[in-house]
């Protein structure tokens, strides 16, 4: 398996990211830290989390799944060497300079460690101008509190004035996108935006790899959507190119034995502008088709199959 550089940085992962957001909410702490585990021993190296993660469960308030790797670092602190860190500000209270400092000082503390590696502006922010929160960014690396730093959500307009503006005014320019894609949303990244993630350089991640588990297999019928908490969000794959997509994934699975979960994302760290799709478990079991990931290659035949499939 081989490490991928993320931007123009130091930092190298492997081609799968782990999400984090299930941390200390559907996969409780015993679960969590054996995911986690299981995730280093199979040679990933990215954890993905942010702040807001879990502040929509009832009796939440956000930081939890930051504390919760904070606490499985604590335990075995020579993992903390084996993997890079990745987290977010801006969903809660947006991005005012303040909020980014204050919120890099809270996610430092749960999480136990002097420097998070990836630091993501979670969402945009149209109150704040871009120049500030850059600047605080910025101020953050400087300070040796960030290594790189990263934009989730973000148009292709404002991801290019936000590079700009870091070129004018020598800030450290982010080196990694963070968008929403999949085989059954294409066009969430696809165009505009992915055109500007290639030709800046940017190391990109995109998040709900699975479409909510629909590219799992797991929702074929609408009865099937009361099967987890997120079921209901995958109503609308049900119709159109989703019905598709499956069967095409079924016919690989039919022949490579692997997952269709595996599958799905083989697919997408196939594609060249990604560096590492982000994806979530909930047991150990649930991740051993993670894992597979890393190491599946497709051959052109099938990510032939799946592109038609998936238009």
């Amino acid at each position: 398996m081989t490490l991928r550089q993320v931007g123009t940085s130091d930092l190298m992962v492997a081609p799968l990211a782990l999400g984090g957001n299930v941390f200390d909410w559907t996969a409780d702490e015993a679960t969590s830290f054996a995911i986690l585990d299981a995730f280093v021993d199979a040679g990933g190296t990215m954890i993905d989390t942010a702040d807001v993660y879990s502040a929509w469960v009832p009796g939440h308030k956000g930081g939890e799944s930051e504390a919760l790797i904070g606490r499985w670092l604590k335990r075995d602190p020579a993992k903390r060497d084996k993997v890079v860190i990745a987290t977010k500000v801006g969903m809660m209270a947006g991005l005012s300079p303040a909020t980014v400092v204050a919120a890099c000082e809270g996610s430092l503390a749960r999480l136990g460690v002097d420097g998070i590696d990836l630091y993501y502006q979670h969402q945009d922010d149209a109150a704040t101008p871009l120049g500030d929160s850059l600047g605080a960014f910025d101020g953050l690396v400087k300070a040796g509190k960030v290594r790189a730093t990263g934009l989730s959500n973000f148009t292709a307009e404002r991801v290019e004035e936000a590079l700009a503006i870091c070129h004018q005014h020598s800030l450290a320019a982010p080196v990694a996108l963070q968008p929403w894609y999949n085989m059954v949303e294409r066009d969430k990244f696809e165009g505009a935006l992915a055109d500007v993630a290639l030709g800046q350089g940017l190391s990109v991640f995109p998040y709900y790899s699975l479409a909510n588990g629909f590219l799992t297999g797991k929702y074929r019928s609408k009865e099937d959507l009361g099967k987890s908490p997120r079921g209901l969000r995958n109503i609308d794959y049900l119709d159109g190119k989703g019905p598709l997509v499956l069967a095409a994934l079924d016919a690989i699975a039919a022949e490579t034995g692997a997952s269709l979960a595996t599958i799905a994302l083989a697919w997408t760290k196939a594609q060249p502008e990604i560096t590492a799709p982000i994806a979530s478990a909930t047991s150990v079991e649930q991740f051993k088709d993670l894992a597979a990931a890393l190491t599946l290659d497709l051959s052109p035949h099938h990510i032939e199959a799946l592109d038609r499939a998936s238009e």
